[in-house]
């Protein structure tokens, strides 16, 4: 997923940011809620992490605005609060879910697992079958037939967002914008040579992943 980290603990943020890249995410941070409202309104997030305390404005002000405006992105919230009202308020301005600091690392990792599978609205089983492949987004693991394939970050991630959108054409605009972060040192032709790596370890017998030249990419649903 590209996931937005809106907090301003620069420690905390870079090891939530380094955890879930290592899970095969896009990561960008900011730490001021304006410049969260900023970069949410243009960028195609599947997750924003949202700090309650945050220096400018605090999160449940974030929340609502971006609420207000249609923002259905997938929010989870942090703070530092206790306080049963401060739960309550989050979940009705429209938070996902709230976890409280200090918090463990399976936790968080569990929780946007289960947003993951939640995108769009609909509860996705962390299973994804397509012909002889079969993916599972909770453990990470890729099986064509009985061959497990083995996939860097970045092809994990084409492939989820290729997965996802079996059957249909994905752009390439919208499928760079998802796997890859603000601060990625993205070359022009890094997409595709992720793509012909993930192309290469489905074949012979996983589905293919078909270029539509001028458009972007389609995984081929049997």
């Amino acid at each position: 997923m590209r996931i937005l980290i809106v907090e301003d603990d620069a420690q905390l943020a870079r090891g939530v940011a380094s955890l879930l890249r290592a899970a095969g995410h896009a990561v960008d941070h900011v730490a001021y809620g304006e410049e969260a409202l900023s970069v949410a309104a243009t960028e195609p997030y599947s997750l924003v992490i949202l700090d309650v305390g945050l220096p400018d404005i605090d999160g449940f002000d974030v929340l609502a605005r971006m609420r207000a405006r249609g923002d259905q992105v997938q929010v989870l919230m942090l703070t530092a609060r206790d306080g049963l009202d401060d739960r309550v308020r989050g979940l009705d301005l429209g938070a996902d879910d709230y976890l409280r600091k200090p918090f463990e690392v399976e936790e968080l990792e569990a929780r946007v697992r289960a947003l993951g599978r939640r995108r769009g609205g609909s509860e996705a089983a962390p299973e994804m079958r397509i012909g002889t492949m079969t993916i599972n987004r909770s453990t990470g693991r890729v099986e064509v037939g009985e061959r497990l394939v083995e996939l860097r970050r970045r092809e994990w991630a084409v492939l989820e967002a290729l997965a996802a959108r079996a059957g249909q054409i994905v752009s390439r605009e919208t499928l760079q914008a998802e796997v890859f972060g603000f601060d990625d040192p993205v070359g022009s032709n890094a997409l595709e040579v992720n793509v012909t790596r993930l192309r290469s370890k489905l074949a012979p017998d996983g589905p293919a992943i078909r270029t539509v030249r001028g458009v972007g990419y389609m995984l081929d649903r049997p």
